[in-house]
């Protein structure tokens, strides 16, 4: 159905201080993502309650920070290395993998049941990260990568302790939890255990099991509602 988005847009320029304009947009009937390329980067984020947003370019342009996700990436990089445009190399790197991904799923309905997930920042304050890829119908340059930034109400430690109480995990599927939710592959946890990548797998179809889930996503899922 048509609509009036209202839009809080801050926008920055060189010979002065920000400022902030209020600005609305008669959605078209109809509405769907596919309709995403017709409305502005910052009408997309909007002005919201929340976690931080950030809007970039498949290549790591940053297009729109909004003031939370300014204040979580200031905290974020007190930890971690950072780029001239002041964005924790997590992010990028988080970036590289959707804009990989943006490659091979080029529709917009194969990103409805996708986000890309990480945990980064420290052990006291965790920040969740949630990406999704934008497809654009005149290619990868056109698209547009969407990534929400949300501090964790409790130190990612105590969720575990959680986790492991109420889905009854072994220490060793516990372990595997919190490399899941650091974004590594089997491979990668693998090798950071010593085991076999098979070995791996049967831990995580036994996670599966235990938290009634089918997927790894599913696991994450399942975690970070806690």
């Amino acid at each position: 159905m048509a609509g009036l988005i209202s839009v809080t847009v801050r926008k920055a320029y060189k010979n002065g201080p920000a400022k902030e304009m209020t600005q609305g947009k008669q959605t078209p009937e109809g509405f769907s993502p596919d309709c995403a390329s017709d409305f502005t980067d910052a009408t997309i984020a909007g002005k919201r309650v929340g976690p931080g947003i950030l809007i970039l370019t498949p290549s790591t342009q940053l297009l729109y920070k909004d003031q939370r996700a300014w204040d979580l990436c200031a905290e974020i990089n007190k930890g971690e290395g950072r780029t001239t445009d002041g964005l924790p190399l997590s992010i990028v790197d988080l970036c590289g993998e959707i804009s990989k991904l943006l490659q091979i799923w080029t529709d917009v309905k194969d990103w409805e049941q996708i986000r890309i997930k990480r945990v980064i920042g420290s052990p006291n304050r965790p920040v969740l990260l949630s990406g999704l890829g934008l497809p654009d119908r005149y290619g990868l340059q056109q698209s547009r990568i969407l990534i929400t930034m949300e501090e964790m109400g409790r130190p990612q430690g105590a969720i575990i302790e959680q986790v492991k109480e109420i889905f009854r995990l072994t220490d060793r599927e516990v372990t595997v939890v919190q490399n899941l939710l650091k974004g590594w592959t089997n491979k990668e946890i693998a090798k950071e255990l010593g085991v076999t990548e098979q070995t791996v797998k049967e831990h995580i179809k036994h996670i599966m099991t235990k938290t009634r889930t089918s997927t790894r996503t599913g696991i994450l899922v399942q975690v970070l509602r806690l």
